[in-house]
């Protein structure tokens, strides 16, 4: 049994994103993703007009003809929330944490896929695995999930992303619409992003504070990193360092570009500091033109 004030808080975040998902996110969702959940069946000799990404290249190397690999259609869709939950997380200089955003934004998921009859699972990550949800259909279950995300208390407070995607990668087998939720202040994930990528069709979805990419003249500051209890103290008097500042913050907010582009994976960028409504309304559009 869900205790009672936890369940009131979660009842809360459906009624917050019902009409989102009734109104915008139902059709968008179901016209992006339903019935983009394939199954491998066989491979077959390529025919003019077949799309080149289908083609199966092992098959064709040994064969020395070129041959497409042949999808059914699944019934369901698996949707994956990768939650970073890192004590990066408790941070944010406007109306919302970085980790309530987080957690509407997965409300806002969730609900959707399972009004699309989809399965939702969990995976909670710090600098280790904190917690994994099976994915399961229906609102008891999302109920669950959403209660995970709001109420867990991790153990880790840094954050590695290279863990949870090798994680997702061996409980989760068949192709899955993965959600990766997090700051995205972590390092060397790019192989295991990767090797993700091409088995799940993933979608990254950063959250940043303003006060993360430019520090105002506000005198000596300081600052304190949330994940290793590091404290710094900066002149913020001095352009010099609020530059300095500013140009780090651009420089890693570039590469993180750069490293999702090159992986074919979609970004959806998130500020504390506005709504997250549109960032999330253009990349569905966006995401149903390419499918048309």
């Amino acid at each position: 049994m869900i205790p009672k004030e936890i369940l009131k808080k979660v009842r809360r975040l459906e009624i917050q994103t019902r009409a989102l998902v009734n109104d915008v996110f139902s059709g968008e969702y179901h016209s992006v993703f339903k019935g983009r959940g394939m199954e491998f069946a066989e491979v077959r000799e390529y025919m003019v007009g077949d799309d080149i990404r289908s083609i199966d290249w092992n098959v064709t190397a040994r064969t020395g003809h070129p041959y497409v690999k042949i999808f059914d259609e699944e019934r369901e869709l698996t949707v994956m929330l990768l939650v970073d939950a890192s004590s990066s997380g408790e941070f944010g200089t406007h109306e919302q944490m970085k980790g309530d955003i987080a957690a509407e934004m997965c409300a806002l998921l969730a609900f959707s896929a399972i009004k699309n009859n989809d399965k939702v699972g969990l995976i909670i990550f710090t600098d280790r695995i904190e917690k994994f949800v099976p994915p399961k259909k229906g609102r008891k279950h999302v109920y669950r999930v959403l209660r995970e995300i709001l109420y867990h208390k991790p153990e880790g407070r840094g954050t590695n992303i290279s863990a949870a995607l090798e994680y997702l990668n061996r409980v989760i087998t068949r192709r899955a619409v993965v959600f990766l939720v997090s700051d995205f202040l972590s390092e060397g994930y790019e192989k295991a992003l990767r090797i993700a990528s091409r088995r799940h069709d993933l979608v990254a979805i950063p959250i940043t504070d303003p006060r993360e990419t430019e520090i105002p003249n506000v005198g000596l500051v300081e600052l304190e990193d949330a994940e290793t209890g590091e404290i710094y103290l900066l002149d913020t008097t001095d352009e010099f360092n609020r530059k300095k500042f500013a140009q780090e913050a651009a420089r890693r907010g570039l590469l993180r570009e750069k490293t999702l582009r090159s992986m074919n994976v979609d970004p959806v960028d998130i500020r504390t500091d506005q709504p997250y409504i549109e960032p999330l309304v253009r990349f569905f559009r966006m995401r149903a033109k390419r499918f048309r």
